[in-house]
């Protein structure tokens, strides 16, 4: 903007609002002496910032804001100052936009990640701190040639990723336009250059066909028809040109609506009367008429477009809107955003999206899956149902039956049982078409599968049916643990109470968490005893083990067998226990009914050296595991390389994902078992290794 016509438009902002006069006198003094990296005085960027806002939207307080954004973080201003000084309003932006940029990460998908973050959880605050921190970023990417080219390509890149679509989906075309061409010739200047060559070649010969062939013979059909237009043609930015060339694989030379027809009228009737108009006149070219007045895009963008054939045969792009729509166009929902004390973002159905999004990102445990939350929001093309009321439902393409069912209440998606489209029942994966009508069956005993995560396309979705399957598991992991603490119990001689209260002082964790952490074989009995300060020997005391020894290898003579519910392997730590009529069954040491014998029959059990002869003797283990698509091929692939042989496999899916799969294997000893379970627990998936007993 030129010097003369900024300090002009400044003069009537400052006389038009006494705030803002006093916000750019505060920032006068506090910045004074500033510099830029263009060596410009700092308050320069601070007035092209407040310009900006004030061309989107007309509020003191955002304006004040614009001025103000920078006095937290480069002076010694503090909040209290600006809110006694400025009012609340004020003050909550300055510290909103303030704090979207202090915060900063090692890890590009962290820093990514929280950026989107601070992003979202602004807007949905106030929707006046992101509009101040694009018009800041705009600025910004005004004067970046003045930084070194390592910084103009690091910031541009954020400001395309972050930035622009942020702006794209506030619906502010004319910041969303101008930071992506921006970019272009910051990120890729060899193209950007090749398309403003192109441009400027063909603009001039193209503006003079519409001026002469096009709208002198549009404007006068327009006008027997009884409308008053006002028709103008606006020119496609860089970007843009060069997207719809790598999206469609076309040359330059034949992208045919650099410049595009727009006509402005008075009423929603008179747009419909003009495009009758329009293809009355001119052929219509199939497949590229859009309705965004009857189907508003998300950001409350509306307009109809439609490409025709004009005089000499060229495509000409013609949209047709209100005045109202125009300035929504241009402006987006600032355009329409209503300033009234006590009034939140939350009050206004338009923001369903980003209420949306924000309740999704809260849920969102990793960066990664944030990152995808937020991509799903804010790049996805859109698709428009309806519910049977004829309420209409803004989704992403690919959007399901359990998105809609998610969109329309939490409650809906957690038991939804089936869907009908049209009044004909579909399957839950369906993809939704335009202009579907959507009914959700719901049922109070159907909770949400894994398998909808394959499917669905929401971050809302997505985010609500992981929580429940990690609520699942996570009450699945408390059983496991109880389970093996009151085994665990048993084997050591205290009561279960005793050893949860004893281990819950020394880890100071409550009892959930102690479950949990045994549950997830993360306090193993080992490191149970180690805590307890217990010894091999104290232990045998405890559970009443007998110190008398047998070594069947010396008595080979004596009766003896393989307990069956534990089928214990030679080398690991057995007892026998005498049975009449079968000699000697020798259990392990871990073996339930062994502890069952121990603490009821202790002078039936023996302690016996159990070497084993040369050979191969079966036994039990059981897995626990995510199930996916590959998993058993890579365990059973994971015995097979240590030279073990599968007797009988056994494998059952769980409605949460998971599966149990439980293998009679045969082993030589107790290391080869050992050496078994350890290389189990590496493969993907594996989640829960062990021998399986009873």
């Amino acid at each position: 903007m030129e010097s003369s016509t900024v300090n002009k438009q400044l003069e009537e902002i400052l006389e038009r609002w006494e705030k803002v006069r006093r916000a750019y006198e505060f920032v006068e003094e506090k910045h004074r002496g500033q510099k830029r990296a263009s060596g410009e005085p700092y308050i320069n960027h601070l007035i092209e910032t407040a310009l900006i806002v004030y061309n989107i939207i007309k509020d003191e307080d955002s304006v004040a804001a614009a001025l103000l954004h920078d006095v937290l973080e480069d002076t010694q201003t503090t909040y209290q100052e600006i809110k006694e000084l400025f009012g609340v309003a004020v003050a909550d932006i300055v510290q909103g936009v303030t704090k979207l940029s202090k915060l900063s990460f090692k890890d590009v998908e962290k820093q990514k990640a929280e950026n989107y973050r601070k992003l979202i959880l602004a807007m949905a605050k106030d929707i006046r701190v992101i509009i101040v921190k694009l018009a800041d970023r705009l600025h910004n990417m005004r004067t970046l040639h003045y930084l070194r080219k390592d910084k103009q390509i690091r910031i541009a890149k954020e400001t395309l990723e972050i930035y622009v679509p942020i702006a794209n989906r506030l619906g502010i075309w004319q910041v969303k336009n101008e930071l992506e061409d921006l970019c272009f010739m910051h990120l890729y200047p060899k193209e950007y250059h090749t398309v403003k060559e192109f441009v400027a070649q063909t603009q001039e010969e193209l503006k003079l066909y519409l001026q002469r062939y096009f709208i002198p013979v549009l404007k006068e059909a327009l006008e027997k028809a009884g409308l008053k237009p006002y028709i103008t043609y606006r020119p496609k930015h860089l970007y843009g040109i060069w997207q719809k060339t790598i999206r469609k694989g076309i040359r330059l030379e034949d992208v045919h609506d650099i410049l595009g027809v727009r006509v402005l009228l008075n009423e929603v009737s008179e747009c419909y009367l003009a495009l009758g108009v329009v293809h009355s006149i001119f052929k219509p070219v199939p497949g590229r008429f859009d309705d965004y007045i009857s189907l508003p895009k998300a950001n409350m963008y509306q307009s109809l477009h439609t490409t025709v054939i004009g005089p000499k045969g060229r495509m000409v792009e013609v949209q047709i809107r209100t005045w109202e729509m125009h300035e929504r166009a241009e402006k987006g929902i600032a355009a329409h955003w209503a300033y009234k004390e006590g009034k939140s973002v939350n009050d206004n159905n338009i923001y369903s999206w980003l209420k949306n999004l924000v309740e999704s990102i809260k849920g969102s445990k990793n960066p990664q899956e944030l990152l995808e939350n937020v991509k799903l929001e804010l790049f996805s093309e859109e698709v428009f149902v309806f519910t049977p009321k004829g309420d209409l439902v803004v989704l992403p393409k690919g959007a399901t039956p359990v998105d809609f069912a998610f969109h329309i209440h939490t409650d809906i998606g957690m038991h939804c049982a089936g869907a009908k489209v049209n009044g004909r029942i579909v399957p839950l994966d369906y993809r939704l078409q335009n202009g579907d009508m959507v009914e959700i069956i719901t049922h109070p005993n159907k909770t949400p599968k894994v398998e909808w995560l394959n499917f669905v396309v929401t971050s809302k979705a997505k985010s609500k049916i992981k929580a429940y399957i990690r609520e699942l598991e996570k009450e699945r992991t408390l059983q496991e643990g109880k389970k093996k603490l009151e085994l665990y119990a048993k084997a050591i001689g205290l009561s279960k109470e005793d050893l949860i209260k004893r281990i819950s002082q020394e880890l100071q964790v409550d009892e959930e968490r102690l479950y949990l952490l045994v549950g997830e074989d993360k306090l193993t009995k080992e490191k149970l005893l180690s805590l307890l300060g217990y010894k091999k020997e104290k232990v045998r005391d405890k559970d009443h083990k007998p110190e008398a020894h047998l070594s069947l290898a010396d008595v080979g003579a004596i009766m003896h067998q393989r307990a069956t519910c534990c089928m214990p392997v030679p080398g690991e730590e057995v007892y026998g226990v005498v049975v009449k009529g079968k000699g000697i069954v020798i259990h392990s040491s871990q073996c339930p009914n062994l502890q069952y014998m121990l603490k009821n029959l202790p002078e039936k059990v023996l302690k016996v050296d159990y070497k084993g002869s040369s050979g191969r003797y079966p036994t039990r283990i059981r897995l626990s595991v995510k199930d996916r698509i590959g998993i058993l091929g890579d365990v059973t692939s994971t015995i097979a390389k240590l030279g073990v042989n599968i007797l009988e496999a056994k494998t059952k899916s769980l409605q949460v994902g998971q599966a149990i799969m439980e293998f009679t294997v045969e082993v030589e000893n107790y290391k080869t078992l050992k050496n078994l379970l350890d290389a189990l627990r590496s493969v993907e998936g594996v989640e829960y290794v062990g021998r399986l007993f009873g």
